[in-house]
Parts: structure tokens; sequence; C-alpha cells
């Protein structure tokens, strides 16, 4: 069980995948008003960044989900890392349908919700998990502005404009499934930057390392057209954040 291979190799130096920087993980930490002892449920938390960041800063528990064995390990020497390996702990396996064998305070799926088939399905799969009155943190990405065309929407890795919704409708969308949106920290080109960019270096490295590897050729076609991709398209056109929501 794993995710694609070009993941574990461009994203293998990343502690956050997606476009967050360590600070604005900080930021969603403190403006959630999180308190010691909350238990914490995150489905594909990669390589552990957030439950381990906040177990130390915030006292937390948690449990993360993750079917990347190389991030699942990375996850647990963080948490080892950072002192915090008694208060939570990762799971390599598919997250699709997992529930909670106790319920949590907070339920989340930060860019991976493939997990319940799109935004909709997440949001009640994650409230599966919840204590009354628990609170959801969805990650999404929207349109800051709307494509011209479906073509460049194909090239900010969506495969129409349909796929993504402007801010506010995504905002309407969970309120029309019932939720309120209680707080949001968004991306910026910065961390967009932070996010793509890193993984280019990486990929040279990985290139320069195992230049004879079967896979070599698509990570050099990747590392040929990404940068002008993500400059010509993904900083003007997508944005991305997380969302806390609780139910009315």
């Amino acid at each position: 069980m794993d995710i694609p291979r070009i993941f574990t190799i461009s994203e293998s130096a990343h502690r956050i995948h997606n476009p967050f920087s360590a600070e604005k993980l900080a930021t969603l930490g403190a403006v959630l008003r999180l308190e010691p002892d909350m238990r914490l449920l995150d489905l594909g938390s990669g390589s552990g960044e957030m439950l381990c960041t906040w177990a130390r800063d915030h006292a937390i528990t948690g449990t993360g989900i993750d079917k990347s064995p190389l991030f699942t390990a990375q996850a647990r020497a963080r948490a080892e890392e950072l002192g915090v390996a008694r208060r939570v702990s990762f799971i390599h396996g598919d997250a699709t349908g997992h529930v909670a064998p106790e319920k949590v305070d907070i339920a989340a799926c930060i860019g991976a919700t493939w997990i319940g088939g799109g935004a909709a399905g997440t949001l009640a799969l994650l409230a599966r998990s919840l204590v009354p009155g628990g609170m959801i943190l969805i990650g999404e990405p929207f349109w800051r502005q709307l494509p011209p065309s479906d073509e460049v929407a194909r090239h900010c890795l969506a495969g129409a404009i349909a796929d993504f919704l402007p801010l506010p409708d995504l905002i309407t969308v969970f309120g029309d499934r019932g939720y309120d949106v209680v707080e949001m920290v968004l991306a910026d080109q910065d961390s967009w930057d932070r996010y793509e960019a890193a993984k280019w270096l990486t990929m040279r490295r990985w290139l320069d390392a195992n230049p004879d590897d079967a896979f070599a050729g698509e990570v050099r076609q990747l590392l040929n057209t990404e940068p002008r991709r993500h400059a010509a398209y993904t900083r003007d056109y997508l944005g991305w954040g997380v969302f806390a929501l609780l139910a009315r």
C-alpha cells in the first residue's frame, strides 16, 4: 500500500505536504484555540507535522493515518524528535472509510478529500468520528480567479474549471451542508512557492543520484516543466485553505 511514486520522490524532503508554511500551520493551531488533551484524528496525515507540532505546542493527542510508508515513518521520527511520541501515533493504512474507535474532538482531512470521494463525502466521513460539538478541519483548493478555459484549469492540476469553486462559493457549499465556517487559514503565493519549489531541488538531487532508474525519465520531464507551470498558472489562479467547521 502506497501513494504514487512521484510524490514519495518529489515530496520526500517536505514536512508539510500541502501549500502551508510552518508559520501558517502554527497560525491554524493558534486560532483554533486548542486545549490540552484534545483528541485529533488526521486522515491523510503525511509526515505528521500538524499532529506533532500541535502536540508540542498545545499538548493535544492524536492519531494520523496515511497510505505512504515513507511519510508514516517520517511522522514517527518527527514525533520522537519533538518528544511527543507518547501523545501521537501514526498508522500506515488506507484512511478511506476510517472511523475513529473512540470519538475525537477534531477530525481533519487536510488536502486529501479523495479519501471520502470529495469534500461532501469527506465531511460525512469525518463527522462519524466526532464527539457532539466537535470540529471538522478540511483542506480544499479553490479558484483565486476563474481560469479562462478548461485548458488553463488543467495546468492548475484540475480536470476542468468545474472541479473547483471560487472561495465564496466553496464557503456556501459548507453552509449548504449544515456547517458554520468558524475559522479559515489560506495559503498565499509565498507558501505555494515553498510547497512547489521545494520539489524541484529534491527531484534534481534524486536525478543526480539515480540517473539509471527506470523512473528517471518521468522525474526529468516534471523538472523540465513544473517551474514554468507553477509560475504561469498555480500562483495566479489556484488558492488553497483549511476551513474549520462546526455543525449547526
